[in-house]
C-alpha cells in the first residue's frame, strides 16, 4: 500500500500529537483559519493606527535675544528658525553663519535697523507682508555705517529699503520678491534720501526696480537683477555711478531722470522690450558720461531727452549698440553731446527722432556704422568720406506717431526704398559723422574704471 505524502502526512501526524488529539479534520481547519484572522486583524491594526504626530518645530523668539545683546557686541545665531519682525536699536554684529533663518509673520517688515554701525552676515530674511503702504521689505535700514552682507532675502514684497542710511555697504547679497505680477511688487532695492552707499555684487530676482530717490553719491557695482519691471530707476540723485551691472528681462533698463553728473559704465541691458522697453533712458542730466556699456535686442537702445535750455555735456563713447529695434531716439531740443567711437551693428533703424531738429547739435566722430558704404582707401581704419544718416520715408512713422504700426512693413519699406532711389523729397539729414570708423574701436577694460580712493574691486 502506498505511503502517504505531503498534506495528508503532516494532518496524520498533527491528531497523533498529545496537544491537538481528538480534533477532527474539520476542526482543525477552523482553528486555523481562526488564527489567520486575528493575525489579520492585528496586521491592520496596526497599519491604521495613528502614531504620534511630531511636534511642530517651535520658532524662537529673535527680539530677546537683540535687546540681551550689549552694544557693539556680536550676536551668532544658532541654526534654526527664529520669529520676526525683529528690529535692532544700537550698534552690534548679528550673524547667522547660512543657517539662521528670521521668519516674518506676514505683517509688515521681517528686520528693520534703528540705529548706527550695524553688521547683519548669514541671515535668511521670508515673509514680509504685502502692503505697498507700509512698504513691507525683508530689511528696512536707517542709520550710518552699515554692513549687509551674505544673507538672502525670499518671499519679501520689498527687498532692500535704506531710509536716511548713509555709507553703508550692501554686498553679495541675493533677494527674490514675492510671485506677484511686475506691477503689483515692490521694488527689490529702493534708497530714499540715503547718499553715499555701495551697492555692490548682489542679485536681485523677481523684483519692481532698482529705486534711487533724492540720493546722491551712490555706487552700484557688479550687480545683476533679472525679472523685473525697471532696472534701475534714478531720479533727483546727482552723481550716480553705475558700473559693470548686468540688466536682463525687464521692462526697461536704466532710467535717470533729473541727475546731473552721471556715469553709467560697463553696463549690459539685454532684452528690454515692454513697459518703454529702452536700454537706457536719460532726461536732463546733464554733465553725465555713458561708457563702455551693452544694449542688446531692446525695443530702443538709448533715448536721449534733452532739456529746453539746450544744456548737454554728455559724453557717449565706446558704447555697442545691437539688435534694437532702434538704436537710438532723440526727443526733445538740438542737444548738443558728443557721440564717439560707439559700435552700431544690426538694429533695425539706427537713429530715429520725435521731430525735425532733435538731436541735430549732437557732435558725431569715430563711430562704426555697419551701414556705412565707404571706403578706406589709405588704411588708417577710418572712412574716406563721412557717413550720414538720412530719413525718406521713415519720416511718416517718426513724425506721425499712429503710423509707427506700419513701420518695417512691406509697403513702406518699398517706399522708402524708391525715395532713396531716384527721391521726389528732399530727404532729412539725422547727423553727419565726418570720420567714421571702419573697425569697431575696442571697448575701455574694467582696469580703467575709476573706483573711489580705497576702494578695491576685489
Amino acid at each position: 500500500m502506498p505511503t502517504r505524502t505531503g498534506p495528508f502526512r503532516r494532518l496524520r501526524d498533527a491528531r497523533r500529537s498529545p496537544g491537538l488529539a481528538g480534533l477532527t479534520p474539520l476542526g482543525l481547519a477552523g482553528w486555523v483559519l481562526l488564527a489567520l484572522g486575528l493575525l489579520l486583524g492585528a496586521s491592520r491594526a496596526a497599519v491604521q493606527a495613528p502614531g504620534p504626530r511630531p511636534a511642530p518645530t517651535a520658532l524662537q523668539p529673535l527680539q530677546p535675544l537683540l535687546e540681551a545683546t550689549p552694544t557693539g557686541a556680536t550676536l551668532r545665531l544658532a541654526p534654526g528658525r527664529y520669529q520676526g519682525p525683529a528690529r535692532i536699536t544700537r550698534p552690534m554684529r548679528l550673524e547667522g553663519g547660512g543657517q539662521a533663518v528670521i521668519e516674518g509673520d506676514g505683517q509688515g517688515s521681517v528686520l528693520e535697523v534703528a540705529a548706527d554701525g550695524v553688521t547683519l552676515r548669514g541671515l535668511l530674511l521670508r515673509g514680509s507682508g504685502d502692503s505697498q503702504d507700509r512698504i513691507d521689505a525683508g530689511l528696512r535700514l536707517q542709520g550710518e555705517g552699515h554692513v549687509v552682507e551674505d544673507n538672502r532675502l525670499d518671499d519679501v514684497l520689498f527687498g532692500f529699503v535704506l531710509q536716511g542710511a548713509r555709507r553703508s555697504l550692501l554686498r553679495g547679497n541675493r533677494v527674490r520678491g514675492k510671485a506677484l505680477a511686475p506691477g503689483m511688487r515692490g521694488d527689490a532695492l529702493r534708497l530714499w534720501n540715503s547718499p553715499h552707499n555701495r551697492i555692490e555684487d548682489n542679485h536681485f530676482q523677481r523684483g519692481r526696480d532698482l529705486t534711487l530717490i533724492n540720493s546722491p553719491d551712490n555706487l552700484l557695482r557688479g550687480n545683476r537683477f533679472e525679472d523685473g519691471r525697471y532696472g534701475l530707476h534714478a531720479v533727483f540723485s546727482p552723481r550716480l555711478r553705475a558700473e559693470g551691472n548686468q540688466l536682463e528681462r525687464t521692462g526697461t533698463g536704466i532710467v535717470v531722470l533729473y541727475s546731473p553728473g552721471l556715469q553709467l559704465r560697463g553696463n549690459r541691458v539685454a532684452h528690454a522690450l515692454t513697459d518703454g522697453g529702452a536700454g537706457i533712458v536719460l532726461k536732463e542730466s546733464p554733465d553725465s558720461l555713458i561708457e563702455g556699456n551693452e544694449l542688446l535686442h531692446c525695443a530702443v537702445g538709448l533715448k536721449l531727452d534733452a532739456g529746453v535750455e539746450g544744456r548737454g555735456g554728455l559724453q557717449i563713447r565706446g558704447n555697442h549698440f545691437a539688435h534694437n529695434l532702434i538704436g537710438m531716439f532723440f526727443y526733445g531740443e538740438a542737444g548738443a553731446d558728443q557721440f564717439q567711437d560707439n559700435r552700431y551693428s544690426a538694429n533695425l533703424t539706427t537713429v530715429a527722432i520725435s521731430a525735425p531738429g532733435a538731436g541735430a547739435a549732437h557732435r558725431w566722430q569715430g563711430n562704426h556704422w555697419d551701414e556705412y558704404q565707404g571706403f578706406d582707401r589709405d588704411g588708417d581704419g577710418f572712412g574716406d568720406t563721412p557717413h550720414e544718416v538720412l530719413l525718406f520715408a521713415d519720416r511718416l512713422w517718426m513724425e506721425t506717431p499712429m503710423a509707427t504700426f506700419f513701420r518695417n512693413s512691406p509697403a513702406l519699406e518699398l517706399l522708402d526704398f524708391l525715395e532713396r532711389l531716384a527721391p521726389f523729397t528732399s530727404p532729412y539729414r539725422v547727423l553727419i559723422d565726418p570720420r567714421p570708423r571702419l573697425r569697431a574701436a575696442e571697448p575701455p577694460p574694467p582696469s580703467t574704471l575709476p573706483t573711489p580712493s580705497g576702494e578695491s574691486r576685489s
